[in-house]
């Protein structure tokens, strides 16, 4: 029996441990923790600021001592930075014990209290880069969609734009009509939570599944006839465009949806699901801010009409512009998929570093030799194919575009690219989406080139 008690104990000693320690900030963070107003009564909320030091939030305090939350950008980093008003979103949520502790001077923090004043709250020094966001968010016009920008070798978010917006600041006054119209999805963060057919772009996934269970792509060779019927069912070249005699390298920069949908009945189910599953499709990603789950789904039963639909990203497939442009990322830095990330570090309101955030490896999802298979192939699609317009610029852009139909396929496609720059020693992976905006060569190539150009100094 003594031994009981003495286990029990320390098991209660170990979990105390665990959550004061390990769980400590996510308990902290939770919006439903009333320590949070203790917290706030002591500390004047922190900032949250760009990575190239442009405040994003900050508090405000008149001579009243009254505190408001101020977003100088209004809409611009909405989906990304929150809103502390009716609740909280975005980083104002998940860095919330961040901005809500201060690592001010202790001499300083001890004169405020004998003062009966509160500290200033530590800054949160995100990754993203106000220029290009600026840029991005004004190519993206008025689409429905989003863009996400990253380092390919490190996973540092350099923008994340999604339409619509709202403007954090007046949150209080737009409540009533931003909840009014349940289907806007005006606080969806598209880039991270939108849930789309990736069309064209999973043609990506569907060449490496080739090349893996062939070991070359070398001997293949397709006839496009502008469409392709197998039992009963058809598939259509985009405007049912006849390219003729291919082989792997044009199929891929025409994005030949005949030949793809006949490369997809060749390929191993099995293998095919579990390539896609390593790429993190049905996987949830453990990021900073809230994200959804792609998804991907075929078996021994599936039949060849499924199979062609989803080889060329139709079908059930759907995914977030995160997770191609992490598929994307991956192609880009040698096979490694690094995890994406929005905040630096954290520092004292005076610029002394608090803690710092590194780069980590989500895994080695493809070897070196097929991440360089691929990379020759999108490169074949802006010097040869559907995203020819890019190949004018400097920085030897490799991509891919995609066009996928969606609901009943009576709207324009939705428009999407993914690439990255420099493709020789990678600098920055793009993925746009405007949602039935047309096709991907059109809306999302142009939004792209804006945002490549803005990285390079060049807007």
């Amino acid at each position: 029996m003594s031994f009981l008690f003495v286990g029990i104990f320390l098991s209660l000693i170990a979990y105390l441990v665990y959550f004061n320690v390990t769980k400590r900030e996510t308990y902290l963070s939770d919006s439903h923790n009333t320590r949070q107003k203790d917290y706030a009564e002591k500390v004047v909320r922190g900032s949250i600021l760009s990575s190239d030091g442009v405040v994003l939030a900050r508090t405000d305090v008149d001579e009243d001592g009254n505190e408001t939350r101020v977003y100088p950008y209004d809409n611009l980093f909405a989906h990304v930075v929150g809103y502390l008003s009716k609740g909280s979103s975005g980083l104002e949520a998940t860095e919330n014990y961040q901005l809500l502790e201060s690592h001010a001077n202790p001499l300083e923090q001890l004169r405020n209290e004998f003062k009966d004043e509160k500290n200033i709250g530590d800054n949160v020094i995100t990754t993203l880069n106000s220029h290009m966001q600026q840029v991005a968010y004004d190519a993206l016009g008025d689409n429905i969609g989003a863009v996400i920008a990253l380092e390919p070798d490190t996973g540092r978010v350099l923008v994340s734009v999604s339409k619509p917006s709202f403007n954090p600041n007046t949150i209080d006054e737009d409540w009533d009509s931003l909840t009014a119209d349940d289907s806007s999805g005006v606080f969806l963060n598209r880039g991270l939570q939108g849930q789309y057919p990736p069309g064209s772009t999973f043609k990506i996934v569907t060449a490496l599944a080739y090349l893996r269970q062939n070991q070359t792509l070398d001997g293949f060779s397709f006839d496009c006839e502008g469409e392709v019927t197998n039992g009963g069912y058809t598939i259509h070249c985009a405007g049912n465009e006849v390219h003729g005699q291919e082989d792997f390298y044009s199929a891929f920069a025409n994005s030949c949806n005949s030949a793809f949908s006949t490369i997809g009945l060749s390929l191993d189910k099995g293998a095919f699901q579990s390539l896609a599953e390593s790429l993190y499709l049905n996987s949830k990603l453990d990021l900073e801010l809230p994200t959804s789950r792609s998804s991907f789904s075929i078996d021994s039963s599936t039949p060849d009409a499924l199979m062609m639909q989803t080889s060329i990203g139709q079908g059930n497939t759907l995914a977030t512009p995160m997770e191609m442009a992490l598929i994307t990322c991956a192609v880009a830095n040698d096979g490694v998929m690094m995890k994406p990330y929005f905040v630096d570090g954290v520092e004292a309101y005076d610029g002394t570093s608090v803690s710092k955030n590194s780069p980590e490896m989500l895994a080695e999802v493809m070897s070196e030799s097929e991440a360089e298979t691929l990379t020759q192939l999108m490169l074949g699609v802006v010097q040869n194919g559907t995203a020819r317009s890019l190949s004018d610029l400097d920085y030897n852009i490799a991509g891919k575009t995609g066009s996928a139909e969606h609901g009943d396929m009576t709207e324009d496609t939705h428009s999407w690219f993914v690439g990255f720059s420099n493709a020789e020693d990678p600098d920055l992976v793009v993925a746009v989406i405007a949602e039935a905006a047309g096709g991907g060569s059109a809306v999302a190539v142009p939004i792209a080139r804006q945002v490549f150009q803005a990285y390079y100094g060049d807007l």
